[in-house]
């Protein structure tokens, strides 16, 4: 489908920074026009003009983070975990928050759940980019935190059961 609609190629790689503050290539199924990425890394609303027709659909329902789990099999990620950040904004850590990189990240976490509607969120700002340093991102950064003082295989079922309800709602 995405072919049909936008072309090649079909996947995207983004460099994310993972566990113990190592850069890898995270898969995602291409979702953008080519070359969006040089235009910024937020997306902002569910209109975003770099976002393709089919490309909408694919993250209204997460299907474009299903290559994610070629990053599980190969070891860069799990499935449950803090979502890898780009080294734009983790260099913005603070130290209590680069805790964070002391785990390996996840596909989905508590974070991700709390803000599925990040892009609508993003939408509503007058300068998103300040909205998700100053307040999106440290209000993850601490659900993170509260992941990793509870992680166990309990926690992560809950997490993924969630995920997948939240998906189908």
């Amino acid at each position: 489908m995405i072919i049909i609609n936008s072309g090649f190629p079909v996947f995207y790689f983004q460099n994310r920074v993972g566990r113990n503050n190592k850069d890898f290539k995270l898969f995602k199924f291409r979702t953008m026009r080519n070359n969006s990425d040089t235009k910024g890394l937020l997306t902002i609303g569910g209109k975003d003009p770099r976002v393709t027709a089919i490309g909408y659909y694919l993250r209204k329902y997460k299907i474009d983070e299903l290559p994610q789990l070629f990053n599980v099999l190969f070891g860069t990620m799990s499935l449950v975990g803090p979502r890898p950040e780009v080294r734009k904004y983790v260099v913005l850590y603070t130290k209590e928050q680069q805790l964070i990189l002391s785990v390996k990240p996840g596909i989905t976490d508590f974070a991700s759940l709390e803000y599925i509607n990040e892009n609508e969120l993003l939408a509503k700002s007058s300068d998103p980019e300040q909205t998700y340093i100053n307040v999106i991102m440290p209000a993850k950064l601490g659900l993170n935190a509260k992941y990793i003082q509870h992680q166990g295989f309990s926690v992560d079922l809950r997490i993924i059961c969630n995920t997948i309800l939240k998906i189908i709602k």
